[in-house]
């Protein structure tokens, strides 16, 4: 495993994350155990997830994951703005978004789920433009000055949104948001022209989630959606079918293809693809299974050169 610093900042991730989303609330405890144990074994030191996943389950296992690791060997991730009971009898006006009261009570509420005593890198899973942005950026500066969380940094922000915060935190003196976690991977590049350039300029890490496409840059969908897949469960299909264009479909052949020459899984080539942005600073995966993350932590030892590069480039139509 290699490992890089977050942006600017002394806090050093490993180049693949483990993060929880949608696995683990629904498999258990015992999975959860497992695969955080792998991953940590396989040098593993970033491990992500929210306050919303599984309504706070999710976090709860985590934490229980995480039990049997020194406290200052990783770097546990969690974020908040979603509603957390969105079927609660009546709705509730401050259950969502960055307030200062939501900030506060989510962040303590995480503490205890997760069973730690202070949180590594805290983010705000959305923007909110119902809150002040120095509301939001006071509280976060509060939690730190409290040791509650030590860095704080934000996921899906736009460049502008991003630029704004840090001016605020600059003029006031307080703690700078430190990274973003955006969407990205070689299907959907939305954020790279203006928000990596902002994170660059303003020191800041980038963390990105979906590497993989939700399972899609693995080569599984190539020949229609197997019904034990993701794709294949009405539960679990809301994000990825969008993914399932013939287009996209057409271009994972080819990197197929591409891969197999290099002789290298498809999900190896689609991490060391990301990792190739000197800007990101660890790729967030998924997994279900002990092989998936033994094998995507091989991502970080393969080197694209600039030929294998233009192949990928031709290939994806830029």
């Amino acid at each position: 495993m290699k490992y890089r610093r977050l942006g600017e900042w002394g806090l050093k991730l490993s180049e693949i994350g483990f993060g929880s989303w949608l696995n683990f609330n629904r498999q258990g405890q015992d999975l959860a155990t497992k695969l955080h144990r792998v991953a940590y074994e396989n040098g593993i030191n970033f491990f992500d997830t929210a306050n919303v996943y599984g309504r706070g389950r999710t976090e709860v296992l985590v934490g229980e994951a995480m039990a049997p690791f020194r406290r200052d060997t990783y770097v546990l991730a969690t974020k908040v703005y979603w509603p957390l009971d969105p079927d609660w009898p009546f709705p509730e006006a401050n259950d969502r978004g960055l307030s200062r009261k939501h900030i506060v009570e989510q962040c303590e509420a995480s503490l205890k789920r997760l069973n730690t005593g202070y949180i590594d890198i805290y983010q705000c899973h959305r923007f909110d433009d119902n809150a002040p942005l120095a509301e939001t950026c006071r509280a976060m500066n509060d939690l730190a000055d409290q040791g509650k969380i030590l860095y704080w940094g934000v996921s899906e922000w736009t460049a502008e949104q991003i630029t704004e915060a840090v001016a605020l935190c600059d003029d006031h003196g307080w703690h700078r948001p430190v990274s973003n976690q955006p969407l990205y991977n070689m299907l959907e590049r939305h954020w790279e022209a203006e928000v990596f350039p902002a994170c660059a300029r303003l020191g800041m890490g980038i963390v990105n989630f979906s590497p993989l496409a939700e399972g899609v840059l693995t080569g599984k969908y190539n020949n229609g959606i197997p019904a034990e897949s993701r794709a294949g469960k009405p539960k679990t299909a809301e994000f990825i079918k969008a993914r399932l264009t013939e287009d996209n479909l057409n271009r994972v052949r080819k990197l197929a293809e591409l891969a197999t020459g290099l002789d290298v899984p498809l999900a190896t080539l689609a991490l060391a693809w990301c990792l190739r942005r000197p800007e990101l600073t660890s790729c967030i995966i998924g997994a279900s299974r002990e092989q998936q993350i033994v094998e995507n932590v091989k991502a970080t030892d393969l080197h694209l050169d600039e030929d294998v590069q233009e192949r990928i480039s031709a290939i994806l139509g830029e």
